[in-house]
């Protein structure tokens, strides 16, 4: 289970939060003052660090200072400003992203698992995910279908390998272009759109049944379905 340290002097923005991360497994403990969650950084560790910058006393900017002294546990600014010079300043200030409220949950979600991937120690025992016959490496990023190999782009590689490594969830259009472009990145949704339907046509193409398994959740985005059984 991933710890998050969530610090906001707004008890109901704390209690938002829990309520949006406890179903993705998230372990949430709750700070309303830069000074006890720092005191309880001293003691325990965390995953991941959502911090508000809007407080009395001690605001985010400081409390990311003493943060940033002793450790370099992944940080998001939460906040409800959105001013170009604040996100540099807290990017520059030892900030992994920025996150204006209000947000959008998928978003959220989305940037926190960017972040950590971004921010976690290489693994360098790469891995081989298989599926009826496909088979996605990951350290030569080759895909093959019955041991013939199918020619996909980086990001078609990322988006088919995020599939099966969560098959059966539902994955919006967003939540898709955060963690694959992340932060900086201006992408549209129709980008995902034709990337999954290049993806669809170069596996369609290989003689990989994938109509079966890429659904398209309309008006939602999109899901591998590992329980198909047929209509």
């Amino acid at each position: 289970m991933t710890r998050i340290l969530m610090i906001d002097d707004e008890k109901r923005m704390l209690d938002l939060l829990t309520l949006y991360l406890t179903p993705y497994q998230f372990e949430c403990f709750q700070y309303q003052s830069g000074m006890e969650a720092i005191t309880f950084l001293e003691k325990e560790e965390v995953d991941i660090v959502l911090l508000d910058v809007m407080m009395p006393t001690m605001d985010g900017w400081e409390t990311l200072k003493v943060i940033r002294k002793t450790s370099n546990v992944p940080v998001i600014m939460l906040t409800a400003r959105n001013d170009k010079d604040d996100i540099v300043k807290g990017l520059k200030s030892g900030a992994d992203d920025y996150v204006s409220k209000p947000f959008d949950e998928d978003e959220l979600i989305a940037r926190i698992e960017a972040v950590m991937r971004r921010t976690k120690p290489v693994d360098t025992n790469h891995y081989s995910l298989r599926f009826k016959g496909l088979v996605l490496n990951t350290s030569s990023f080759h895909v093959q279908y019955n041991g013939e190999k199918i020619s996909v782009t980086p990001k078609e590689f990322a988006i088919l390998e995020t599939f099966l490594l969560n098959q059966d969830k539902v994955f919006s259009r967003d939540h898709l272009i955060v963690s694959l472009w992340e932060f900086d990145a201006e992408t549209e949704n129709r980008t995902i759109d034709s990337h999954i339907r290049n993806l669809r046509s170069k596996l369609r193409k290989a003689g990989f049944e994938v109509d079966k398994y890429l659904e398209t959740i309309w008006g939602v985005g999109y899901r591998w379905n590992d329980q198909y059984e047929g209509k």
